[in-house]
């Protein structure tokens, strides 16, 4: 019964493992590319992507290609309408958008990756290429040094450690220690700002937003052109500070 019991764990393992991997790389792939991703043997590998295909948690593009499933959208928006944190940052992110004509996003953290959960597209012609789902690095963004700016300092530290790489501009920092300590000083703040970090002439100002115990959950950015955040600096610092409090309020957490 034991064995049986420890198959059937490694078996759930795997098919996470799975879904994380087409998640992260956002391609499909074929079952033997799968199965050497996650060092598994290739038999074992096509009978669980077998097994969750007829379960709607995978599907097959073409005759070999793998992908996720309709199913998880179900789960996927389920879990969404019973976040109230998430309806209520959506309504401020559109009211947010429509006052500055900027775009506006909401992040949160996945593992050792900032993620994008939401997003309202500004006027005009500039244009970001992070959309919802967009994954980067924790040291990356201004989202994501405020998302551990909670954390006591040693966990910082360790998980800056483990997630800090460097960014394609060249511009992110990847020291733990000073990521740490602007993370904590970003979060006491309750106000982060990037110039082009991630992406080429593009910045961000982002400030958190906390749950009831004070951690931060997720975040409320304006991304913009560095030349457009250098004129409407002091204005939008404030504004976003705003919409993450009313947020906050919204959840019952009183300003601090």
């Amino acid at each position: 019964m034991a064995e049986k019991k420890r198959k059937r764990t490694s078996g759930i393992d795997r098919a996470i493992q799975i879904l994380d991997i087409l998640t992260e790389r956002q391609v499909a792939m074929s079952a033997y590319d799968l199965a050497k991703s996650l060092g598994a043997p290739v038999s074992t590998t096509y009978k669980i992507v077998d097994n969750m295909i007829e379960r709607d948690m995978l599907s097959r593009s073409g005759n070999t290609r793998i992908w996720l499933g309709p199913r998880l959208m179900r789960y996927g928006l389920v879990y969404r309408s019973h976040l109230d944190m998430f309806t209520e940052a959506k309504l401020e992110m559109q009211v947010l958008s429509n006052t500055t004509g900027e775009t506006v996003q909401i992040c949160a953290r996945d593992g050792d990756m900032m993620v994008v959960i939401a997003m309202a597209e500004g006027e005009g012609h500039f244009r970001v290429t992070s959309d919802v789902g967009t994954r980067v690095p924790l040291n990356w963004t201004a989202s994501g040094r405020l998302l551990l700016g909670h954390l006591p300092d040693d966990e910082r530290i360790a998980a800056f450690r483990a997630c800090a790489r460097p960014s394609e501009t060249g511009i992110a920092e990847t020291d733990p220690v000073s990521l740490a300590k602007q993370s904590r000083e970003d979060f006491l703040n309750r106000l982060s700002l990037q110039m082009g970090n991630s992406e080429y002439a593009v910045a961000c100002i982002a400030a958190p937003i906390r749950d009831a115990s004070g951690a931060c959950v997720s975040t409320m950015s304006i991304v913009l052109s560095e030349q457009r955040v250098r004129a409407r600096l002091e204005e939008l610092t404030s504004v976003v500070q705003h919409a993450a409090a009313q947020v906050e309020r919204a959840l019952g957490r009183q300003a601090a």
